[in-house]
C-alpha cells in the first residue's frame, strides 16, 4: 500500500508511543511505499527544536524511510480548494493539512495521522485516540 505520512504520525513515531509503534509497523513493511510532503519537514524542525530533539538525525531517518516529495504550484493551488471544501464541515483545517490531502489525491493512496483533522476524511488510516 502506499501512504502519505503526516507530522502527527511522525512525531508519535519519534517518540516511540503505542501510536508511533502503529505507525511504525507501516512504515517498514517493506510491502508499503511512504511519501513524506516536504511541508512536514518544518513542523518536525519545529517540533524538534521545541522539544530538543536532534532534527538532523530525524531527517536522516525519514529520508530513510520514505520518499521525500516536493509541493508544486498544482499542489497549492488544489490545497487552497480542498481548504475551502473541508472547513465547511473542520472550521480548523489548515492549510498544511489540504497540501497533505492533496498529496493524497495525487497519488490515490492513504494519509497515515492521528490529527483530529484528518479524522473523519476518506482514504485515512487513522492512528489517534
Amino acid at each position: 500500500m502506499k501512504y502519505v505520512i503526516d507530522t502527527y504520525a511522525w512525531v508519535e513515531y519519534f517518540i516511540g508511543s503505542g501510536k508511533g509503534q502503529k505507525v511504525k509497523k507501516i512504515i517498514h513493511d517493506k510491502g508499503n511505499e511512504i511519501v513524506t510532503p516536504e511541508c512536514c519537514l518544518a513542523e518536525l524542525k519545529g517540533w524538534c527544536m521545541r522539544e530538543r530533539r536532534d532534527f538532523e538525525r530525524a531527517y536522516l531517518i525519514i529520508r530513510s524511510d520514505s520518499e521525500i516529495e516536493s509541493i508544486y504550484t498544482e499542489d497549492w493551488l488544489e490545497s487552497a480548494e480542498i481548504k475551502h471544501e473541508v472547513r465547511r464541515k473542520i472550521k480548523d483545517f489548515g492549510l498544511i493539512d489540504s497540501t497533505i490531502v492533496a498529496k493524497q489525491r495525487r497519488h490515490g493512496c492513504t494519509v497515515l495521522s492521528g490529527d483530529k483533522h484528518f479524522k473523519t476524511l476518506k482514504n485515512v488510516e487513522y492512528v489517534g485516540d
